[in-house]
């Protein structure tokens, strides 16, 4: 009896489903990831639309007298090289990034929950066939994908989010075809084929509800990832072209500038992409340690 005590208190924890989950809950004690990480999503989301309500300026008027002006009472993130308000542009290009990574990010779930569910649930030639091309896909480089789509098709808003979208699919298409490969072989999935039900039926009412939750957490980190990739492409010339605003193109602007120091055009739009990463990965931290006890229970 004396050395099963002593086994149980020596004995590591546990490290659980998620591991990633607990180094979060390390840094950040009893402060729910989830929820801040989702209030300050909301926080730049209502910076880039309610923002210029409280604040309507023109992001594309010029003000010649004052060019690379510091951040002052009038223009509080202060002017770019030709003169134009930083703040307003900074909401403008919140609205362009937030939008077109959403969107790009539920093209990029829709498909990959299609070739993964098509993949999971039909016959075994048919996944060895369609895995084999997923394989392939995510053996290419995800910026190399960028840079080339983007040099063949031509750039815009619904052109950049159809592209980051079809470039983001194969990983979640992984995840949902070991899920439905997983969830075929239980007992209610059985029944139901037992009692005539098609495979339709079974992906859109047993499979997707039980994967739900595990594609909630996974679209946050695909947001995430989208904002990352919008910016990373903008930066390179390949995004949103000027003088539409961006989080990506305001901060290659402040970059070509870097020589006579212009710190408010680099910092801001850094701290703006920054925090919405940081944001959606806490969201999706969060997440997964609520997944995991949720597990553990």
């Amino acid at each position: 009896m004396t050395d099963d005590r002593a086994a149980s208190r020596t004995a590591a924890p546990a490290r659980g489903l998620f591991p990633r989950a607990r180094r979060w809950q390390a840094a950040f004690g009893t402060l729910r990831a989830d929820l801040a990480g989702g209030l300050l999503f909301l926080a730049l989301a209502a910076f880039s639309w309610i923002g210029p309500l409280l604040y309507p300026h023109d992001p594309l008027a010029i003000h010649a007298h004052h060019i690379l002006a510091a951040p002052q009472a009038r223009f509080p993130l202060g002017t770019d090289d030709l003169g134009r308000n930083v703040l307003a542009r900074l909401m403008r290009g919140g609205q362009t990034t937030l939008a077109i990574s959403f969107v790009a990010s539920a093209i990029g779930l829709i498909a990959g929950l299609a070739y993964g569910l098509v993949a999971g649930l039909g016959p075994g030639w048919l996944d060895q066939i369609l895995m084999r091309l997923l394989d392939a896909l995510l053996a290419i480089p995800t910026l190399i994908l960028l840079i080339f789509f983007a040099a063949i098709v031509p750039l815009g808003e619904a052109s950049l989010a159809v592209m980051l979208g079809l470039v983001a699919w194969p990983g979640i298409a992984r995840l949902a075809r070991n899920e439905a490969r997983a969830a075929r072989e239980r007992d209610y999935v059985r029944a139901a084929r037992q009692f005539g039900a098609g495979r339709l039926y079974v992906a859109r009412v047993h499979i997707l509800r039980a994967m739900l939750p595990l594609v909630i957490v996974n679209a946050t980190f695909l947001m995430a990832d989208m904002i990352l990739g919008l910016s990373g492409l903008t930066f390179l010339g390949l995004g949103i072209e000027p003088p539409h605003a961006s989080w990506g193109g305001l901060l290659n602007s402040g970059a070509q500038l870097a020589v006579i120091d212009p710190w408010w055009l680099i910092a801001f739009p850094g701290l703006a992409i920054f925090l919405a990463i940081l944001a959606m990965n806490m969201l999706g931290q969060g997440l997964l340690a609520r997944l995991e006890g949720e597990g553990q229970a």
